[in-house]
Formats: structure tokens, sequence, C-alpha cells
């Protein structure tokens, strides 16, 4: 094997916590390698298209019957148009076994997801590390709120959110820039939500920039982040993390490298390396380091692992607990209400704010079940003007377009998901990609503690509405199928016992200690708050913990 291959550290994928690993470990000095399965995806000069309006679009940012025939899935996804399109997987090519409705919504590339993201940004509180011991359901956490706080901060400072602090104990305050701004209706549905329930609402925590950091930003309130930011305005792996660490000197990316494979070392009992498929000549390629993290997302990084067997590990890598596949989890949303307000006829919004609100959970906040289930929700949504009556036709049509109609409210639910044994994805050796590889069979649903939250969460949001003064308040309840959310977590989960999880306090492998895992596969729980800057946090933390043990000499 050429010294051309041989690194300290080896990162599988670039999205959200393969970013972070990577800038971790090259700014502390290891020369790392960092592989995605995708193409490359440069930043500023590959967000082609995304200055343009629709109507200088060849089909004003509509979708084809060629999209809807070749990405039956990921066509679904609200972030998905003419333009963001080449950031999500083509389905015909990368398939997976459906046993229950599960919606796989995948970026292929440099920066994976963080490009398409949603951005908000909440911390999980003391609640959410402590439920699982509180009502039995999943394993306890290795972990607490004190544990990861510090991290909170570091992720944040750099990743660059914006939004207020608020002293509420299920979202713990952050390192905020400044925050965005409610409309009116926000404003009076805050205060009347506040002094008729006791319920608080605040702008939404996003990881877009209201202040510059560096290069990158401010944002420009252009509501167009899932098709690409070229003035760097929100964080992403390819606009904030890689550009870290390859300025250290120490990043090699290898982009087209799906890791098919972590390869163990029986007499070492570590990982040595990974072996990989060239995506594009589909040969395969062996690289080595001292430590290797996995963050290839939930389903990805289980799919490496179930697909690496040895004598060892028959059932998969460092699956000796036979938890690798198992708890799949997902945020269920896709429910709440909507409303109309008739007031501030001489109020209107500038530019296109890419935030909405947020009310935290108020269900169970003792950890009990007091309202018929356990665990709870929060919600998002916002205020916004929009057009007055389309009728008409010609010059008439386009001056009723000119002028502003009445203002509408959409409230809309994110839900915990318990962790459940049962829900898994597990491998297809004969069910194979365009690349011949093996493939996924999810089984994942909805139990009976998510649709009764669901009514909760449903009649919940009709009630604020009403008691926040708006009218013609109507309620709604979609049910997107689990995966829809793309907050999928939970295959790989941390906890004390290695009978019962996978990884360590540290997100270290319990079976193979040169192993990390930081993505969503890693989580113990759901809470119900946007998962991202978790991993972020964690990430941070477990590369602090693996360098210091390979200085040690413990790896």
């Amino acid at each position: 094997m050429p010294s051309s291959n041989i690194f300290d550290a080896i990162v599988v994928g670039s999205g959200i916590s393969g970013g972070w690993a990577a800038k971790e470990l090259c700014e502390k000095g290891l020369q790392t390698l960092l592989l995605e399965r995708g193409r490359n995806v440069e930043h500023i000069k590959d967000y082609t298209d995304t200055e343009k309006d629709p109507w200088e679009l060849k089909h004003h940012n509509n979708l084809t019957i060629e999209d809807k025939t070749n990405s039956p899935i990921q066509s679904e996804c609200y972030a998905y148009d003419e333009v963001s399109k080449k950031f999500f997987v083509n389905d015909l090519e990368n398939p997976y076994t459906q046993k229950k409705p599960f919606k796989w919504i995948r970026g292929n590339h440099v920066g994976g997801r963080s490009l398409m993201w949603g951005r908000q940004c909440y911390r999980l509180s003391e609640l959410d590390f402590e439920s699982n011991a509180k009502d039995g359901f999943g394993v306890d956490w290795p972990i607490r709120y004190k544990d990861i706080a510090p991290w909170y901060s570091y992720v944040e400072k750099f990743a660059g959110i914006s939004g207020t602090r608020d002293n509420l104990p299920t979202i713990p305050d952050g390192e905020f820039q400044t925050p965005m701004e409610m409309n009116c209706v926000e404003t009076m549905m805050r205060d009347n939500l506040k002094t008729k329930m006791g319920r608080p609402m605040v702008i939404g925590r996003v990881a877009n920039h209201t202040a510059k950091i560096g290069t990158r930003g401010p944002c420009q309130f252009r509501n167009k982040c899932h098709q690409g930011c070229p003035f760097g305005g929100y964080f992403s792996s390819n606009s904030a993390t890689i550009p870290a660490a390859a300025a250290t000197g120490n990043l090699t990316l290898r982009p087209n490298a799906i890791t098919t494979e972590i390869i163990y070392d029986k007499d070492t009992k570590r990982a040595k390396g990974v072996r990989i498929m060239d995506a594009e000549t589909k040969q395969y390629e062996e690289y080595y380091a001292k430590i290797i993290f996995l963050n290839a997302s939930t389903l990805g990084t289980t799919q490496i692992l179930l697909n690496s067997v040895s004598d060892a590990f028959p059932t998969g890598f460092g699956n000796s607990s036979d938890q690798v596949g198992r708890n799949l989890m997902d945020h269920h949303y896709g429910v709440g209400a909507s409303g109309s307000f008739d007031g501030f006829q001489d109020k209107y919004t500038f530019g296109r704010r890419p935030n909405g609100i947020y009310v935290p959970r108020f269900r169970n906040l003792d950890g009990g079940n007091s309202a018929g289930y356990v665990r709870g929700f929060g919600y998002q949504g916002g205020a916004s003007r929009g057009r007055a009556s389309s009728d008409g036709i010609g010059i008439e049509l386009k001056e009723i377009a000119t002028e502003p109609g009445s203002w509408g409210v959409w409230l809309g639910s994110w839900g915990e998901m318990l962790p459940y044994d049962d829900n898994r994805a597990t491998l297809n050796k004969t069910n194979t990609d365009k690349w011949g590889l093996p493939t996924l069979d999810i089984d994942c649903e909805f139990k009976e503690n998510e649709f009764a939250m669901r009514k909760d969460m449903r009649n919940s949001g009709a009630e604020m509405l009403e008691a926040a003064g708006l009218k013609n308040v109507g309620s709604f309840d979609d049910l997107p199928a689990p995966g829809f959310c793309i907050h999928e977590m939970g295959t790989a989960r941390m906890g004390h016992d290695p009978k019962t999880s996978v990884l360590n306090k540290w997100n270290q492998m319990h079976d193979v200690q040169n192993v990390f895992i930081t993505d969503g596969s890693c989580m113990t729980s759901s809470a119900c708050q946007n998962p991202s800057v978790t991993y972020m946090a964690l990430t941070a933390r477990a590369v602090d913990h693996a360098v210091l043990e390979l200085k040690k000499g413990q790896l």
C-alpha cells in the first residue's frame, strides 16, 4: 500500500457532522482523509442558477415528469426544486426497500444535506437527556446536559446562529448573533400566548448569519438557502468547516469514494482502515488510519456497519449488542393549525426572512405522562401576508396581483418519537444499487404514543391560534411517513452498557475503541428539537477526546 493511502484519521461523510470532524481533526494537527461517496461541490462555484428568478428558469422552477420519475421520493421534499434538485440523489440509482412507508431523503455530494438543511438550531435540555431513564423507554443516555453544554457553546460561535436568549429550560440559551425580527402579527401572537396561556413564543434560532463571520454572510434574506448560498449566508460544510479544515494543510478530500466497509484487525482489535469503491471506475481502494470517524448519515453509517462483516463481527462491525440498525427514529410532523387575521392592513414585510417562530415544548415537563402519552412536541411556523384575489384577466389580474391580501398564520408541530427495538434497518444483499452494492430494508413506523401525541399537537395548535387572536382557524394532520422529517437517528445509539448500546459516552464504539460515530445514528432518544446542532457539539467533543486518547497511546 503506498504511503499516500496512510493517514492519521479518516472521516467518512462530509455533511454537517463529517465536516465538523474533519475541521477539528485537522486543526488538532492530524493528517485527515475526508471521504465522500458523491461528487465534489465547490462553494459558490457550483451553486448554479440560484441567483435567477423563477421566470428565468427553463421550467419556471417547477418539477418535470422526468424529475418525479427518477426521484419519486426526493421530489416530494419541500426543498427539491428545479435549481436544488442537483443536490438530491436519483432514487432509481439509489434504491432501498420500504417494509413500511419510509421516506429517505438523501444528498450524496460534498457537503451532503448541510447544503439543503432547514438550519433550525435548538439545544437539547436536561429534560431530554434524562427522559429515557425517567420513563423507561430506550436506554439511559450516558451523558447529561452539563457534559455537552460547553461544546454547544463552542460550535455555535463558529456555526453562526442567530436568536434570542430567553431563559427557557426546555431550549437552553446559546451563543447567538443578533436575532431576526418577528413581524407585527407574530409579535401580537407572542404577547397573547404569553398573557392568555403562559406559553413562550420566540423567533427561530437559525444558522443564518445576521452578522458576517470571516468571509461568510451576512444573510441576504432571499430564502433560497436550499439552492446553495453564494453569499455564505448560512452554515454549511462547504462554506465553513471544510474550508477551515483545508486551511490547515492537513486535509485530503476524496469525493466519489463509496465506503463499503471498515477493515478490522483481529490481532489489535482495532479498525485499521476502510475499503472504498470509486464511484466512477468501480475500482476498490483501501485507506489506513489510527482513528476513524463514521459520519455517513444515520442510515448511511448503518449500511456501512452492517456490510462490514468478519469472523469477529459476523452480523456487522461493532455489533455484538445486535443494536446496529435498531431504534430508528424520526420526528413526526405535518400536524398543526392555520388561521387568518384581518388587522394590520397598513403593514407589510421586507425581504424573505428564511426563518420563522418557535413555541418550545410545554407538555410533560415533569417527565411523566399526564397528557396521556410520554415526551412532548414544539411548534414552528409564522405569519405572512399573501396577495389579493387572483380573479380577473390581463391588466386587471396584474393590478390585483400587486395588491396585498390578508394576513395568514401557519403553525406546524414537531413531536418526539420513542426508540423502538423493532423499528430498524437491515442489509439486503439481493436488491443492489447502481454500483452493485447491498441496499437497506427499512422497517419503521409510528406507534401508539406518537398517535396519541398527534391528537394533542393538532388540537393544541388550533387552541393556541384562537388564543393568539386569529380567525378562521382550522387544523390539519397530513401524517407524513417516518423519514420525511429528515431527522432520522438512533441506529447506533450511545449508552452505558455494551450489551444494549453501540457507543459509549464519548461516541466511541464499545467493541472497537478507535472508531467514533457522531452523526444522527448515535442518538439515544430523539427529543423534539431539530437535532443538527447536537450532532455538531457531540462531534467536536468526541474529536477532542479521541485526540487526547491518541496522544496517550490508548488508540
